[in-house]
C-alpha cells in the first residue's frame, strides 16, 4: 500500500495548545457506531469544531483557514482517557499523518502507531517553541524525517530527535500493519514449522 509509506513528511502544522485532551474529546462516544475506519474524520473534535446548531465554530483551530497541514501540534498528555482506537482512526481519516506532543497516553500512542499515525514526543520546551512558531507563522514548513528520527523546521535550522520503536518504524516506512508484516513472513514461518514437525 504505497500511499501509507512514511519516510519523510513535509507539511505545515496545526497548533492545538490544550493539555489533557482525552479520546472522548478527540471523537465523542456517540459517533462510535461504525465498525470501519472511514468517515471518522468528519467528527474529529466534534464538540469543539461545531456549535450546538451544527455550524462550524469560528474560534476552533480546525475551522481557521490560516492553519492547514498533516501535523497536529498537541498539548501535554494527548490521548488520555478511554482506550478507543477510534481516536487514532479519526485523526488519520481527517488527514493527519503525525501528532507532536510532550507526552502521550500509552494506549493512544500504540493505537496511533498501529494505524500509520506517527506520535512524536518532544520536550516541553521544544513543544512550546513549535507552538509559538506555528501560531505566529502558520506558513512555517515542518519536516519529519523518519529515517533519522528528526523533527525539523528547515527555515530555522531547527532539528529535534525523537525516539521510536524499531519495529514500528519499519512498519511505518514499509506501509505495513502488523498483519501485513506477519503475512510477509509466511514462508519463513512455514519452513520453521516444517523443521519442527521433522524433529
Amino acid at each position: 500500500m504505497p500511499s501509507n509509506l512514511f519516510k519523510q513528511l513535509r507539511t505545515t502544522a496545526v497548533p492545538l495548545p490544550i493539555e489533557n485532551v482525552d479520546t472522548d474529546q478527540i471523537i465523542p462516544a456517540r459517533y462510535l457506531k461504525a465498525t470501519t475506519r472511514e468517515g471518522f474524520g468528519d467528527n474529529l473534535f466534534r464538540d469543539w469544531r461545531y456549535l450546538k446548531d451544527g455550524t462550524p465554530n469560528p474560534d476552533f483551530v480546525l475551522n481557521n483557514p490560516r492553519y492547514r497541514g498533516q501535523i497536529l501540534l498537541a498539548g501535554k498528555n494527548f490521548g488520555c482517557g478511554s482506550s478507543r482506537e477510534h481516536a487514532a482512526w479519526a485523526l488519520a481519516d481527517y488527514g493527519f499523518r503525525a501528532v507532536v506532543s510532550s507526552f502521550f497516553a500509552d494506549i493512544f500512542q500504540n493505537n496511533a502507531l498501529n494505524n500509520q499515525l506517527l506520535p512524536v514526543v518532544v520536550s516541553e520546551e521544544v513543544l512550546s517553541f513549535l507552538m509559538q512558531t506555528v501560531q505566529a507563522h502558520p506558513e512555517t514548513e515542518c519536516l519529519i524525517d523518519l529515517e533519522s528520527q528528526t523533527f525539523q523546521i528547515p527555515a530555522l535550522h531547527h532539528a529535534t530527535s525523537f525516539a521510536l520503536n524499531p519495529y514500528k518504524k519499519m512498519c511505518l516506512m514499509e506501509g505495513l500493519a502488523d498483519l501485513d508484516y506477519l503475512l510477509s513472513l509466511r514462508e519463513t514461518i512455514a519452513k520453521y514449522e516444517q523443521k519442527q514437525a521433522f524433529w
